[in-house]
């Protein structure tokens, strides 16, 4: 039997031991809902349990109600002591839900944006939103992220970005912080398009306190604002880092308007590349310490030279060109062509080996020889003593 470090948790994991024999009782109190709380975002143990498992049996594990697997790792083991600890704030956090009229969605509906599924076990088991959720899988995504601490030329270029790609359809994706992200959203609301925010804390509370009305404007006019931690939780260093995965994932590529040397974004633009999503930067002036990331993206880490609205058409590839009345459930919307997909891993100046494409983009190694092999007959790749390189333009 397990231990139980608290009365408190030990009357609270009885009572659901007795709700989880009843199904009835489930359906009142999704057993996602449960878990978004129990857990801190990117817990891939628990997500390996719930792909395992289920997410209501492996609730039932988590809780006591059902026993260890065969196979008690000490991952599982001491997973299990992080959730138990949790259990009061789990049930807490679904009946304040329930009372703010905020419901989740899960992998099960329809609403569900597929591009999350591509973090695998780190993949959120529910995420909580306001607004419009139909934005959520829309094909034309694009992630707009930079300093805090914006410059006037960063948040003009971010204007003139967001402005545009509103205007052709797209959906700008931020993280409703100070600077970039605040230009980003309120510049797509002017132009009457679509925006998301993704919060580091639930969505029943506006963080930063100073854009609580660019939030609830979001939510008013047409977008999204979501979270994958529940209503009540606090933002933590570790949230927002964790939330960037989710900007990155949620999106078809990922522009980093301006960023320092050691900018924030700069994690958003490590998840996009681990995910194989395109990545792009824009340049700025050589003696500008706010450019200084962008300027290492694109020399250390392959970024694209962003500089208009059409280099983020580019970037994005063939979802660039979908038209406005194209179905927003397109079969490519997570998984791209092969072609596309290699074409946005490669680097013009930076050489990439079979390996390493086959790993940012998913495929396996012979696909991307083969691939290879086609888009060198076509003249766009190049291949030299240290790997392959897209061709210049």
């Amino acid at each position: 039997m397990i231990d139980l470090s608290t009365e408190a948790a030990r009357r609270r994991a009885g009572a659901l031991r007795a709700d989880l024999s009843d199904d009835d009782a489930l359906r009142a109190l999704d057993a996602r809902m449960l878990w978004s709380a129990l857990i801190e975002p990117g817990d891939g143990v628990a997500g390996a349990l719930i792909a395992a498992y289920g997410a209501r049996a492996a609730l039932e594990i988590a809780v006591g109600a059902r026993d260890l697997p065969s196979v008690r790792t000490d991952e599982l083991r001491a997973g299990r002591r992080r959730w138990l600890a949790r259990l009061d704030d789990a049930v807490t956090a679904a009946e304040r839900a329930v009372a703010a009229g905020v419901v989740p969605l899960t992998p099960e509906d329809d609403q569900w944006p597929r591009r999350l599924d591509d973090l695998g076990v780190h993949a959120p088991v529910c995420i909580w939103w306001r607004g419009r959720a139909e934005v959520l899988s829309l094909p034309r995504s694009v992630a707009l992220v930079g300093a805090r601490a914006s410059t006037a030329y960063g948040e003009h270029v971010t204007a003139e970005l967001a402005s545009g790609l509103a205007g052709r359809g797209a959906v700008v994706v931020s993280g409703a912080a100070y600077g970039i992200d605040a230009v980003g959203h309120r510049t797509a609301l002017l132009a009457e398009g679509p925006t998301v925010a993704w919060l580091a804390n639930g969505v029943d509370r506006a963080y930063p306190a100073g854009n609580r009305h660019l939030i609830e404007r979001i939510v008013r006019e047409g977008g999204a604002v979501v979270a994958e931690v529940p209503c009540g939780a606090s933002p933590t260093k570790w949230r927002f880092l964790a939330r960037n995965r989710l900007i990155a994932a949620s999106s078809v590529a990922t522009v980093v308007v301006e960023a320092g040397w050691r900018s924030g974004s700069l994690n958003t633009a490590g998840h996009a590349a681990q995910l194989g999503r395109p990545l792009g930067a824009v340049p700025g002036p050589v003696t500008s310490a706010a450019s200084a990331g962008c300027h290492r993206l694109m020399r250390e880490y392959g970024a694209q030279c962003v500089t208009g609205v059409d280099d983020v058409l580019e970037l994005m590839g063939s979802l660039g060109d979908v038209h406005e009345s194209d179905s927003p459930h397109r079969a490519d919307t997570s998984h791209p062509d092969p072609h596309d997909r290699l074409i946005a891993s490669l680097s013009a100046t930076t050489p990439r080996r079979v390996a390493e494409l086959a790993q940012r983009t998913g495929l396996g190694g012979d696909d991307v020889t083969a691939v290879l092999g086609l888009l060198a007959l076509e003249g766009r790749v190049i291949e030299g003593p240290r790997g392959w390189r897209r061709t210049p333009r």
